[in-house]
């Protein structure tokens, strides 16, 4: 199958987690036989055109027109997106699916779908109402709009959880079997060889403190802010802790201030950006890994904290909720309740062999349940449902067509026959 990636993150460029998600779908359909195609952004130097491993990425610059704002950006990307992808199909032939992940994409995979007949499969990542519990100005409206358009023009629309079907569903009332429940993935070689590296280790904490450990963007949604309020009441159940976050984000400089107004500046620690190499030694040294978000539709970090074997807390939303099972395989703590969050982690500190425990079974876990090689397979069987959807819509145009015309020639002669009859009755009394 010819199978059209349309994204505007893609390795080495990483804003979120559609770029992991990307990548890791593509590798994995290369590995079954298909051709991927990947149309993303070109930032900065990085090539126009990569081979990646199998995958052929084809990077577009954003330079026709100086865009005012962001949605103006997002909308002249696509259109060089679009046209990327149009000169591609001249060249080499049509794609059999387009997959377009998320609004950021919408446009070109409209007008590609429309222009060319080619079924459209839609990944919703996330909402804009989800991320900002509602839609609060027109910005927000625009692309609450172009979700929604996004949905409607989709063949088939992938969300990665329960949570998100009913979310998507209710918001923008699609046909509930129009919409596939297909969980993201992680890389089950991640880890492979990284060890514990106290020399790393001692950069952020020393060797008497536990590490509770964020990995993430600093973003309000993440709910950062209530597990730094969370931190008195951990450090007075277990003196020798120090948390670390770790990303980057708009948070970044009101977290400080708000560990700093605390009294906690020594017992948080801000590493800012970390690159793939440093994120799998940083998980290595966490002795608690904390996702406390008030909405996640999904949470591929709490795949990596359970992949590292880091006993792992979770806030009770969305697709976090279904990833952990409390005290089996994770704690969980009640969204935006920091002392929640306190009493999930001080658990996990004081009992050593549940840690152990719940660790251990996280790990099976994912290895069975999150594994691309079935994310994959499952996401090829969509395809093939837009496809098969596509094609007997068409035939189904071909016979309304077929019996209109049908119709028109019986129309014709019925009005023939009667002119025909009302000819001759007239001439007959002549």
């Amino acid at each position: 199958m010819k199978i059209l990636m349309l994204t505007w993150e893609y390795p080495p460029r990483i804003v979120g987690g559609i770029a992991r998600v990307v990548h890791d779908l593509s590798h994995r359909l290369i590995k079954d036989g298909h051709e991927v195609t990947v149309v993303t952004y070109k930032e900065g130097d990085l090539p126009e055109y990569e081979n990646d491993k199998g995958v052929e990425v084809y990077r577009v610059e954003n330079f026709m027109i100086h865009a005012t704002n962001f949605i103006e950006w997002v909308l002249q990307l696509n259109f060089n997106m679009a046209a990327k992808a149009t000169q591609l199909m001249n060249e080499n032939g049509k794609f059999d699916v387009i997959h377009a992940h998320d609004w950021l994409a919408a446009t070109s995979a409209k007008m590609l779908k429309q222009a060319f007949n080619i079924p459209l499969v839609a990944t919703i990542h996330a909402t804009e109402a989800g991320r900002n519990s509602g839609v609060h100005d027109e910005t927000q409206r625009y692309i609450n709009d172009t979700e929604w358009m996004l949905t409607y023009e989709a063949t088939e629309v992938i969300v990665n959880s329960n949570f998100m079907k009913g979310h998507v569903q209710g918001l923008f009332g699609l046909p509930f079997d129009k919409i596939n429940v297909v969980p993201n993935g992680i890389n089950l070689t991640n880890f492979n060889g990284v060890e514990r590296d106290y020399e790393f280790r001692r950069q952020y904490a020393m060797d008497n403190e536990k590490i509770i450990l964020y990995v993430g963007r600093l973003v309000y949604e993440k709910g950062i802010q209530h597990l730094i309020s969370a931190m008195p009441k951990i450090l007075n159940g277990y003196h020798d802790t120090k948390l670390v976050i770790a990303g980057k984000g708009g948070m970044l400089d009101e977290l400080k201030a708000q560990a700093e107004r605390m009294g906690l500046s020594n017992k948080v620690y801000f590493t800012g950006y970390l690159n793939s190499k440093q994120v799998q030694k940083i998980y290595k040294c966490a002795d608690v890994a904390v996702f406390p978000s008030t909405y996640e539709p999904f949470g591929i970090v709490a795949l990596e904290g359970m992949l590292a074997g880091v006993p792992t807390v979770v806030s009770d939303i969305g697709g976090l909720n279904e990833i952990v099972d409390h005290g089996i395989n994770g704690m969980k703590s009640y969204a935006g309740n920091p002392n929640s969050i306190a009493d999930s982690v001080l658990t996990l500190l004081y009992d050593g062999q549940l840690a152990a425990n719940v660790s251990k079974k996280a790990k099976q876990k994912v290895k069975e349940e999150f594994n691309w090689t079935k994310i994959a397979q499952d996401t090829h069987y969509i395809y093939e449902k837009a496809i098969c959807k596509t094609v007997a819509e068409k035939q189904k145009q071909e016979i309304e067509q077929e019996n209109a015309k049908k119709t028109s020639k019986t129309k014709n002669s019925e009005t023939e026959i009667t002119n025909l009859l009302s000819f001759k009755k007239k001439h007959a009394y002549a």
